[in-house]
């Protein structure tokens, strides 16, 4: 068999294990396909400033589910940085911390990597609202605050972008 026959059916078969691993690890949340209302939220930040996800509607938004502990959450944390760093002031991403021991501990999180957009302390409700089952886990939300897509786990600034774009129209 030629080599790059061989090296292609690789890449492939790597490619089908991925995206099987993906669709298990994402079968359990909102669907992205029926463009779902999100669920509602009134949540504070460390310094208690509240945030209603209903000020969020008329832009695309980027819902992040995260824990302080969570080693690929620290691991996507430069992806989310550039991610704000490329929309600015209009950054469409709102960190949720869940499973931490105290507003300090997400607060040092945020400080520690650079994070900009509003970091909310979430709850075991708002959890089963948005079925969370580990973390890294985000949605994002069309302007109408619809479920536009979702996944879980580690996220480059091109799926970021990916997931995002054509949105705000």
């Amino acid at each position: 068999m030629r080599r790059w026959l061989r090296v292609s059916l690789q890449v492939a078969a790597v490619a089908v294990a991925v995206l099987a691993i993906q669709a298990w690890q994402s079968r359990d949340m909102l669907p992205a396909d029926q463009r779902v209302a999100a669920p509602p939220f009134v949540l504070a930040d460390a310094a208690g400033q509240l945030l209603d996800s209903r000020s969020l509607a008329g832009r695309p938004v980027v819902l992040y589910f995260f824990a302080p502990w969570c080693h690929v959450c620290t691991a996507s944390a430069p992806q989310l940085r550039w991610f704000e760093r490329w929309f600015g002031q209009s950054s469409p991403m709102v960190l949720i911390a869940l499973d931490y021991q105290s507003p300090a501990e997400v607060a040092a999180w945020a400080r520690a990597h650079d994070i900009k957009a509003p970091v909310l302390l979430g709850n075991p409700q708002l959890a089963s609202d948005y079925r969370i089952r580990g973390y890294p886990t985000y949605y994002v939300l069309d302007r109408l605050g619809r479920v536009a897509s979702r996944d879980f786990g580690f996220s480059t600034l091109a799926g970021l972008w990916w997931r995002t774009r054509g949105l705000s129209s």
